[in-house]
């Protein structure tokens, strides 16, 4: 039995979602044995108790997923969950991570990075995003040139950097990566094609998760492979989920790397693990123990 706390709120814009993710999580520890705290971080700052093993990081966005708490809680001496500060803040920003993915020939889209009053070069259709925030939050997709402006415009409230990347037509995917190991691939069946805010985090929404995505063994074991090698290009431990969208040419393009992907009921990295044989709370554990084994990243 450890004694943990789990952090969960916070004052990014996935609040909501992160106070879910959060509930869930302690719930699943403490099925699993242990001695669990949940804290509801509110602003930057975290105040953990004496005498606690490990803090089990669920918050999304900024000041979570930011490497901000991590450096926070390396600054106390403490252990916790995930990558560390470093791998956290190069995950998040959508600039640094696509710069070490074209270094280290893991494929991405073609993109470009854009500020206000800067043209676009690449052609229609594009994905429009904040290069620093997550759960789709400002992401765009434009097919028609009208739509451009406006796409812009609401990426640039949440970031000065915006990144626009070409449009994949195929399959969303996702690979789940706990302790190093890739779980099961999973399909993302979105409506409209189009897996924003909604269709993630809305029960009727509509979307369908096919688990494990039938795209083949071979597909599978690539896509897999890509997860895993993008997951040490940035330097991540602990857990995480790597989103890729495939071509109907079945060839994979990595998007991006959360490291602290979402733990509701309709959240993915638990669907993976389902399949791979682990409850929620064999999965909530788990991740305890890469924490307990420093598993994590060197600069912890």
């Amino acid at each position: 039995m450890k004694r943990i706390v789990v952090l969960k709120g916070g004052p990014s814009e996935e609040r909501e979602v992160s106070l879910r993710s959060g509930a869930a999580v302690a719930k699943g520890l403490r099925e699993a044995g242990h001695d669990v705290r949940e804290i509801d971080v509110t602003g930057h700052e975290v105040a953990v108790p004496r005498g606690i093993d490990i803090v089990f990081i669920a918050l999304h966005g900024t000041f979570g997923e930011d490497g901000g708490v991590q450096e926070l809680l390396d600054g106390m001496g403490v252990s916790y969950t995930g990558s560390g500060a470093a791998p956290s803040r190069a995950a998040f920003d959508k600039v640094e991570s696509k710069r070490l993915f074209v270094e280290n020939g893991i494929p991405t889209p073609d993109y470009e990075v854009l500020h206000r009053g800067d043209e676009r070069s690449l052609p229609l259709p594009v994905v429009v995003k904040p290069s620093r925030q997550g759960s789709s939050i400002g992401v765009h997709k434009v097919f028609e040139e009208e739509q451009w402006a406006d796409a812009f415009e609401d990426a640039l409230r949440y970031d000065e950097d915006v990144v626009v990347e070409a449009y994949v037509e195929g399959r969303e995917l996702t690979v789940g990566i706990v302790a190093g190991e890739a779980l099961p691939v999973v399909e993302i069946a979105a409506p409209d094609d189009w897996y924003d805010y909604e269709a993630k985090y809305t029960k009727d929404a509509g979307t369908r998760y096919l688990v494990p995505a039938p795209i083949g063994d071979e597909s599978s074991e690539a896509c897999r492979a890509l997860a895993v090698a993008a997951f040490e290009a940035l330097g991540c431990a602990g857990f995480g989920r790597a989103d890729f969208r495939t071509s109907e040419a079945g060839e994979h393009f990595l998007l991006e790397m959360n490291t602290i992907p979402g733990f509701t009921e309709t959240s993915l990295l638990p669907k993976a693990a389902r399949e791979a044989g682990m409850t929620f709370s064999e999965l909530c554990d788990r991740i305890v123990r890469t924490a307990d084994n420093g598993e994590q990243a060197g600069d912890h």
